[in-house]
């Protein structure tokens, strides 16, 4: 019994099914988590869209654009369009992308295993995978979001295309290079950012053992992954954005604002990479493997890493602001660095003392982020917002609420409309435009997502939590 417990252990799949079960807890929570609602809101409003009003994929529509259709330019939606299908079946809900982004980002850790399995020792890999499984990785791999989900197709391209490029691997080796394209064209259509990580073929391009002809052929193969990703994030995107004039998603700064941006808040984002990443142990821990690295002369390993670095500092520089404002931007070069401290850790000799450090990472990384599976009753309350409007009004009827630029209220009254801030919603000048626009009911939160204040429109609707205006 305590060999097959033991032997259990030392299987990292083990681990991926076993924490795959843990964040099953709360998976059919509506997306109200403190953390990051409103990014979520805009992936199940785009999927929920898809299936009650327009099913084609090229045309992404979100219910915050006021009297406008709503379609706009933003992440390609195949995230978006896996919810819709699964609904397509078994009916709309709000938690099937928590499980179809879950599913995804632990087969995602499971080819990242192997991946690192090729090159470095069994257990590097090993922690490697469980250090990425304890960071950011934990919380936002049941999000409804597509950050995890995109690395997670990308992690598995990688895997296939370097088994091309070496002629490894037990499929055959069209099969692989036609799973690499495959697999990078969806993770890079997903989220953009995640294919900065390709960079890491530069070092199988620099290999004189690796045939040209084949280097050549994989060139072009990924051309032809990355060719629907440049089109419709530099043609199609702004197509939608400029024809039906509503933009909501960014698609970055200049270098030189971003830059600047950069270095006007150092400190916050100094703190996505030793805080929100792989937390404050896991960080320090980095660092011994980066010294480590540079001692021992790993050349593999530096490369990784600096190649790494280069190419998503411009990212980064891209990002700005944004970069410094949310911590999930930070995801994509988490499995770079979960790589650079599983080596920290194997430089350790005594085995208890290591041990010791990954239970802490995994201790901290995962109390960390426990909250994201709670959902507070002031936010559930919103769950009951769409019975509300549909006793006193239509569906087809626009609405308004005062939950600023959170698009989070909105979903969950399954309208469409405006979200302002209090000080717009008094300005009377500001509903009389919206009025003429086709503006029927003003919701006004009360405990979450907005303030109460008092209108001097007839009364629809009130409880403790919301109120809602009529406009004649």
């Amino acid at each position: 019994m305590i060999k097959i417990l033991n032997h259990n252990l030392s299987d990292i799949r083990f681990w991926i099914i076993l924490f795959f079960a843990i964040r099953l807890i709360g998976i059919t929570n509506p997306p109200l988590e403190v953390s990051h609602n409103w990014r979520q809101t805009t992936v199940t409003m785009v999927a929920r869209n898809f299936l009650e009003i327009d099913n084609n994929i090229l045309y992404p529509r979100v219910d915050f654009a006021g009297e406008k259709t709503g379609i706009t330019g933003m992440e390609f939606p195949i995230f978006n369009y896996f919810i819709y299908l699964l609904s397509k079946v078994f009916g709309y809900a709000h938690w099937y992308g928590r499980l179809i982004n879950l599913f995804f980002s632990s087969f995602g850790l499971w080819f990242f295993f192997k991946l690192i399995k090729k090159y470095f020792k069994p257990k590097i890999a090993f922690n490697a995978t469980l250090i990425l499984l304890f960071s950011i990785w934990f919380s936002f791999s049941r999000k409804i979001m597509p950050d995890t989900f995109s690395m997670s197709f990308i992690i598995a391209s990688i895997y296939f295309g370097s088994n091309y490029l070496e002629k490894k691997g037990p499929l055959n080796q069209y099969f692989s290079i036609f799973l690499y394209v495959l697999l990078l064209t969806i993770g890079t259509l997903s989220k953009l950012p995640s294919a900065y990580i390709l960079i890491v073929f530069v070092i199988f391009f620099i290999h004189k053992e690796i045939d040209f002809k084949r280097k050549i052929f994989f060139s072009l193969a990924s051309i032809i992954a990355l060719t629907p990703s440049v089109v419709w994030y530099f043609y199609w995107f702004p197509f939608l954005v400029n024809s039906y004039e509503f933009w909501h998603f960014s698609m970055g700064r200049s270098l030189s604002q971003g830059a600047s941006e950069i270095i006007k808040y150092f400190p916050l984002a100094l703190n996505r990479f030793y805080n929100n990443a792989i937390k404050y142990i896991g960080f320090i821990i980095f660092i011994i493997g980066l010294l480590y690295s540079i001692k021992n002369k790993e050349k593999v390993l530096i490369s990784i890493l600096g190649l790494g670095f280069f190419a998503y500092a411009i990212i980064i520089l891209k990002a700005g602001y944004i970069f410094t404002n949310h911590n999930y931007y930070i995801i994509p070069f988490v499995p770079v660095m979960a790589l650079v401290a599983s080596y920290g850790l194997s430089q350790i000799k005594q085995k208890k003392i290591a041990l010791a450090l990954i239970i802490l990472i995994g201790t901290e990384g995962v109390l960390n982020q426990q909250h994201d599976f709670i959902v507070h009753d002031k936010a559930m309350a919103l769950t009951e917002l769409e019975n509300a409007l549909d006793k006193i009004s239509e569906r087809k009827d626009l609405i308004l609420i005062n939950s600023d630029e959170c698009p989070t209220p909105m979903y969950f009254s399954h309208h469409k409309g405006w979200v302002l801030g209090n000080e717009k919603i008094t300005d009377k000048n500001q509903i009389q435009t919206l009025k003429e626009k086709g503006l029927k009911f003003i919701v006004i939160l009360k405990r979450k997502f907005g303030t109460e204040i008092t209108l001097d429109y007839p009364i629809a609707f009130n409880n403790d939590d919301f109120r809602i205006y009529q406009l004649n």
